[in-house]
């Protein structure tokens, strides 16, 4: 029991010592004083045509903990996403596959530290939202229970799920990164579509998979009954308000009912024996591929005889030609972006690329293109943190300016590789003389490779990277308006010397840290 523990916080601490994780920390700190706005605030986290829940404990309480349960189930996937994958990259597996533990006590391990790592993002939700509350209470009682009964029924089972699920995604899906993602978000849709269900007075649904339902349908049935309403339901998720005027009704929380815990238990039971199932299709580190037989090299009977050595003759060596250019840089940083993934993913890059040609031009700038570059995040993720990962960084520091010749090798493949994604959408906007539009997007470009260069040279990996871009993408859906490849409607101009100066100050700041790195490998 105690090699259990050990091996368990073993993986916690390795974890959370990472520059990614310390990253979302400060994140999640400063989403979460966000999770519950107050009635005057210029935007709410779930909105009710009209009305206003008021400031009181169970509001923040139950708010806040449907905020935490929404954005560690989507984003928390990906930042625990690929805790197998790490122990292959390291060779570590190829130790614990010597080792007695089986193959169950390692999924479970895995299992268990990618729940420990939400559980302690969770905890800092919790406690930011409680502070808030404190600071910006207006005169309603505080109640302790009213934080920890939805965190307890609603976050911590909604966390059992996706950890379970990120386990589920390696195991089956292996080092198919792009297609754990994507069905994993198609996934989280369906999940969360459950919430809106009702299959009792409470509102709770056995498909409701992070069971919301039950606080959501009970602020609506409060307010069609004490307001005469016909309100079908409530969205959640941070929306701008309107200047209009609203009504305020004081909510005093949800009954936790028996059917709604057993419906959590039946979720919690499910992901605990699908991970078991897992142990059986694991791998365990065991890669050995067939080796194609090739024809041994047969040896003549009869020798020839043996050339005496005539002394080094440098007259026959081919003649030197130094090359300190980047062009073979860039080439082989092109060829290592397009050689990378597997060919069906390249088939759906042609696909949407097609599509942006001949789709109607709104369509093509707001879902298309986010799509197309986002399918890219695998051969971009990693721009610079190959080096690190296959442990070349002793060769490639050590070469002949490196700073100057590999890192703008590597922004301009990768910028090239963008541009040409973009080309059919960037040519029609062309054609309609809409010159801004061109220049938000390659702005929007631009500002994605710098974010990938800078993060990944500041946390030493792509995970972080990975996270914010789907947060870009996912709003970029959601919200057009916030699209950091602009809009094609109306265009905020000052968002454009913004976006653009934010991208060379992550650039200069790469620069700068590469160039230490450099001098101390």
């Amino acid at each position: 029991m105690r090699n259990l523990y050990n091996i368990i916080m073993g993986d916690y601490l390795q974890r959370s010592r990472s520059y990614a994780f310390l990253i979302t920390l400060a994140v999640t700190i400063y989403a979460a004083h966000s999770f519950v706005p107050l009635p005057e605030a210029g935007y709410t986290t779930l909105t009710i045509p009209g009305y206003r829940g008021v400031y009181n404990s169970a509001w923040a309480g139950h708010i806040s903990a449907l905020m935490s349960t929404v954005i560690l189930s989507l984003f928390g996937f990906y930042l625990i996403n690929g805790a197998i994958k790490k122990d292959i990259d390291t060779k570590v597996g190829l130790i614990i596959a010597s080792t007695s533990v089986t193959n169950f006590g390692y999924i479970f391990v895995k299992f268990l530290g990618n729940l420990m790592v939400l559980l302690t993002i969770s905890m800092i939700a919790l406690l930011v939202g409680i502070l808030m509350f404190l600071i910006q209470n207006s005169g309603y009682p505080f109640h302790i229970g009213d934080f920890l009964r939805p965190y307890f029924y609603m976050v911590v089972p909604s966390l059992i799920i996706v950890s379970g699920l990120a386990i589920l995604a390696e195991v089956f899906l292996s080092r198919k990164t792009i297609l754990q993602n994507v069905l994993y978000f198609f996934i989280f849709t369906f999940m969360l579509s459950g919430m809106m269900e009702k299959n009792d007075q409470h509102g709770s649904s056995i498909r409701d998979g992070f069971g919301m339902g039950i606080v959501t349908n009970s602020i609506k049935d409060q307010v069609n009954e004490q307001f005469n309403e016909n309100i079908d339901g409530v969205s959640l998720g941070y929306t701008i308000n309107k200047k209009e005027s609203f009504r305020t009704f004081e909510w005093k929380g949800v009954s936790w009912n028996t059917s709604y815990v057993l419906s959590r238990a039946v979720w919690i039971g499910f992901t605990l024996l699908l991970v078991y199932i897992s142990s059986f299709f694991f791998h365990r580190f065991d890669f050995k591929q067939a080796m194609k037989s090739s024809p041994v090299l047969k040896i003549p009977q009869e020798r020839s005889a043996a050339i005496s050595y005539a002394g080094f003759q440098r007259s026959a060596l081919p003649p030197v030609t130094p090359d300190y250019g980047i062009y073979l840089f860039l080439k082989t940083e092109l060829l290592l972006m397009v050689r990378k993934d597997s060919k069906w993913l390249w088939l759906l890059n042609i696909g949407l690329w097609v599509a942006m040609l001949f789709a109607p031009l709104a369509i093509a700038y707001v879902f298309l293109l986010p799509a197309l570059l986002f399918l890219q995040v695998n051969r971009i993720s990693d721009l610079t943190t190959k080096e690190v990962t296959n442990r070349l960084y002793y060769f490639t520091f050590a070469s002949y300016k490196p700073l100057q010749r590999m890192l703008p090798a590597q922004i301009l493949a990768v910028l090239g590789l963008l541009t040409i994604l973009a080309l059919p959408l960037i040519l029609r906007l062309l054609l309609n003389v809409n010159f801004i539009s061109v220049i938000q997007v390659l702005n929007g470009v631009v500002f994605i490779i710098a974010l990938s260069v800078f993060l990944g040279i500041l946390s030493g990996g792509k995970k972080l990277f990975e996270i914010l871009f789907f947060l870009l993408t996912y709003a970029a859906f959601q919200a057009p308006q916030i699209n950091y490849l602009g809009t094609i409607g109306e265009t905020n101009y000052a968002i454009l010397p913004i976006l653009l100066g934010t991208s060379i100050l992550l650039l200069i700041f790469s620069f700068m840290i590469r160039k230490s790195q450099i001098r101390n490998v």
